[in-house]
């Protein structure tokens, strides 16, 4: 009887083990052939699941945002306030630094190697943008394009700082701050408050 293979599994499989590839010899050094060698497939197996590198890449990075997105909201059912929330998320942030240093440098290289207006105009861009923009919406409690870019600006900040080595930036203590900051934003000008889980 011939073997019956889950698809969507296997691909999920071969993706997560791209990470730490692309994470050791960056986007533009690695050739598929590399990445299907190290992770004992045929190019042929690879090239069935994804056309070319690039393709890949995308597909590894919306897998990553998805599972980041699903562990770092995971605590927000129980946190009624958006403090609780902007601390939990510095929280998440420390716990995982490592993993999202290694992200944004890989976001960084990749996007170098990339048209930057096609880059930002990409189906592929849009569709993670929007994710973090939702969830952004859902940390506030509200649907606020500037509020989402800022936070969006700034967790890619802290990060950035300690990717460049910045021990100093406190990432709990920020995060924490900018709760503080959006509330007062959003108090000065006159927004209804409702909480996130109200």
């Amino acid at each position: 009887m011939p073997k019956i293979v889950d698809h969507d599994l296997y691909r999920k499989e071969l993706l997560n083990k791209c990470f730490d590839l692309f994470a050791q010899k960056g986007y533009a050094s690695i050739t598929m052939r590399q990445i299907a060698k190290e992770l004992g497939v045929s190019t042929g197996t690879l090239y069935h699941y994804f056309p070319n590198k690039k393709s890949l890449f995308e597909h590894l990075v919306e897998e990553m945002v998805q599972q980041e997105i699903a562990i770092a909201t995971a605590d927000w059912k129980t946190l009624t306030t958006r403090q609780q929330r902007a601390e939990a998320l510095g929280k998440y942030l420390l716990c995982n630094l490592d993993y999202h240093i290694k992200s944004s440098y890989l976001m960084i290289d990749f996007s170098q190697h990339q048209d930057s207006q096609g880059y930002v105009d990409s189906p592929f861009w849009l569709r993670l943008c929007e994710r973090y923009q939702s969830v952004i919406y859902e940390f506030l409690g509200l649907e606020d394009r500037a509020l989402a870019d800022f936070m969006m600006c700034f967790v890619d900040g802290v990060i950035l700082e300690r990717l460049l080595g910045n021990d100093r930036v406190d990432v709990v203590e920020q995060c924490t701050l900018m709760g503080k900051m959006i509330s007062a934003y959003l108090e000065k000008y006159g927004y209804e408050k409702p909480e996130p889980g109200n």
